[in-house]
């Protein structure tokens, strides 16, 4: 179990089942009805969607290696690196996720004929070992990273499943799916991005003690609080303009979007701006995240607005 949380299995299971919903909610259902062609079968997908959470696991072991000392602060009956697993059998893991992360992208971009994809996850290994070790520290630049990776972790599934087929032909319509998994892409940069700010918060103590520059402590743990609060009402009227110009024929969609989302939205807004305990702040991150997952599950309504 020790070693299920060292890799932060919930957020592996979260990142396989938007990947997921991506290709089987999202594209597969389309390939009768539309003029869409898609590259991966079941076996390309599998190794897309073990490449991406070998990369994400590796990630998250290099992260709680370096943070150490932070988490004996913040939450020091979380530790697992140097309590429950050695740091040395940490950074082994971390290496050998690493390996085999790059080593399957390296056969999945042959496999697809598009070899130049391979620096994709060079780039995202070398990315995560750089954000634990010392883009983190800087003001809103590793906020901004790890954002970037979690949503490149959607259009990865686009980049390998419409790029490669891409045809005069059947352009449009690739481009047309691609733009949906942008704006996903886009939705969860953003809601993750809040989510960070709020992590460094509620996390102040232990980051100001190890000399960290993020938005709290820059600014002020008051002023931070405040830019989530900003930040989440912009996300709403967000949500509303993309309900508006692309959903509000569908009533049903429109329904799931105003229950499941800009409400809970607007909850996270309300209390974002009146937190102050740990307990709150936590509160608000697991509310983002849980968003987020409603957020991602709207894939599968895609059929009744394509096709309605």
């Amino acid at each position: 179990m020790k070693f299920l949380n060292l890799i932060r299995y919930k957020n592996l299971l979260l990142i396989a089942l938007v990947q997921f919903l991506i290709k089987y909610a999202l594209l597969d259902p389309f390939l009768e009805a539309t003029n869409l062609s898609i590259t991966l079968n079941l076996f390309g997908f599998t190794i897309l969607v073990l490449a991406t959470l070998c990369l994400a696991a590796a990630g998250y072991i290099i992260n709680d290696v370096y943070d150490v000392e932070i988490d004996k602060v913040n939450r020091p009956d979380r530790v697992i690196v140097g309590k429950s697993i050695s740091e040395k059998t940490a950074n082994t893991l971390f290496i050998v996720f690493n390996v085999v992360g790059v080593l399957l992208g390296f056969y999945l971009s042959n496999m697809v004929g598009k070899n130049g994809f391979f620096a994709l996850f060079v780039i995202i290994s070398a990315l995560l070992y750089i954000y634990a070790s010392y883009l983190k520290q800087l003001l809103l630049v590793g906020n901004l990273v790890i954002s970037l990776l979690v949503a490149l972790s959607l259009i990865i599934v686009g980049l390998f499943d419409l790029l490669p087929t891409m045809t005069p032909e059947n352009k449009e319509t690739q481009i047309t799916f691609f733009k949906i998994i942008l704006d996903y892409a886009f939705f969860a940069f953003i809601i993750n991005f809040i989510r960070e700010i709020v992590k460094d918060i509620e996390d102040i103590d232990g980051e100001y003690k190890a000399g960290f520059n993020t938005l709290p402590i820059a600014f002020g743990r008051n002023r931070a609080i405040k830019v989530v609060f900003i930040l989440s009402v912009l996300l709403v009227f967000g949500v509303v303009y993309y309900i508006i110009t692309f959903l509000y024929s569908q009533l049903l969609v429109v329904g799931y979007f105003l229950a499941f989302i800009i409400g809970p939205l607007i909850y996270i807004s309300i209390k974002s701006y009146t937190a102050e305990t740990k307990k709150e702040l936590r509160f608000i991150s697991s509310l983002l995240k849980l968003v987020m997952l409603i957020g991602m599950l709207s894939l599968a309504l895609y059929q009744f607005v394509l096709l309605g």
